[in-house]
């Protein structure tokens, strides 16, 4: 029975890439003018995608899995806040990702920094998601 600690392992894994965003490269980018800002948030949000999308999947179809095992309600619990980030980023991060994404890099205005502002304070949101599955699925082990 690999499937818990496996979910353990892969919400561990989105939970610090999730933290390393919202503390180190968010703060970073912040640090940046408006044009640079924007130009480096692009290629790393394009990057953070393909590699988080598919740990909150993974975390979530294992979790999901060790529930149906053994039927712990930590598992349960982290398989619903691993899958939890697809819906809070289609509904809640993606508007403003796409206002991010169709904002002329080249010119970058005052309406650029706050909505970076805005996806810093939003992505934390998926930060906790992770922590919480990292969490119930040791809970769940233990």
């Amino acid at each position: 029975m690999l499937a818990g600690p496996l979910a353990l392992v892969v919400a561990a894994i989105f939970a610090g890439a999730a933290f390393y965003v919202s503390t180190v490269e968010q703060p970073a980018r912040l640090s940046l003018d408006d044009h640079a800002a924007l130009a480096e948030w692009r290629p790393a949000y394009k990057g953070g995608t393909s590699m988080q999308a598919p740990l909150a999947v993974i975390g979530f179809l294992l979790g999901a899995l060790a529930w149906w095992q053994t039927r712990n309600l930590g598992y349960a619990v982290g398989a619903a806040a691993m899958i939890a980030n697809w819906p809070w980023t289609f509904l809640v991060i993606m508007p403003v990702n796409k206002k991010l994404m169709a904002a002329d890099a080249s010119h970058a205005d005052a309406k650029v920094r706050p909505l970076l502002e805005t996806w810093g304070r939003l992505h934390a949101v998926r930060t906790g998601f992770g922590i919480l599955a990292t969490v119930a699925f040791f809970w769940a082990m233990v």
